[in-house]
């Protein structure tokens, strides 16, 4: 369960939860978040400790898994029938943003110019380069 996507898209119908006025259904959501994110938060951990190149996801999952632990505990610490915290909303605004800063850093990548590869030159004898030293002169 290494997926990105999980986290994102139950952090996005909490929000829209939320909006439409489902308090409860939102804070199930956010609450089935936190294992999701975590989750993706210690695959992309693990590939930059095995010497893969993820260091901005693992970054931003762990990152992102503070945001909507710091947003669950927001929402479950609002008192009953009063709406959403702030905090809590912010959060997972906040979570998704974190989300989406490898996918605008993939598209602000600039294109890979492959490198022609050269032949190695050959070295020059010494009698090559009395010979062009004196051509020189």
């Amino acid at each position: 369960m290494g997926s990105r996507l999980l986290p994102l898209v139950l952090a996005t119908a909490a929000l829209a939860a939320a909006a439409v006025g489902l308090g409860g259904l939102a804070t199930w959501l956010v609450l089935l978040t936190v294992p999701a994110a975590a989750a993706a938060a210690f695959v992309t951990i693990s590939d930059t400790l095995e010497g893969r190149p993820a260091l901005l996801g693992a970054v931003t999952s762990a990152v992102a898994l503070l945001l909507v632990v710091v947003a669950s505990a927001a929402r479950e610490s609002a008192p009953r029938g009063a709406g959403a915290s702030p905090l809590a909303t912010w959060g997972l605004v906040l979570a998704l943003l974190v989300y989406s800063v490898p996918l605008v850093a993939w598209v602000l990548e600039p294109m890979r110019v492959p490198r022609t590869t050269r032949r190695p030159q050959r070295r020059l004898r010494p009698a090559e380069v009395d010979e062009l030293l004196s051509r020189a002169a």
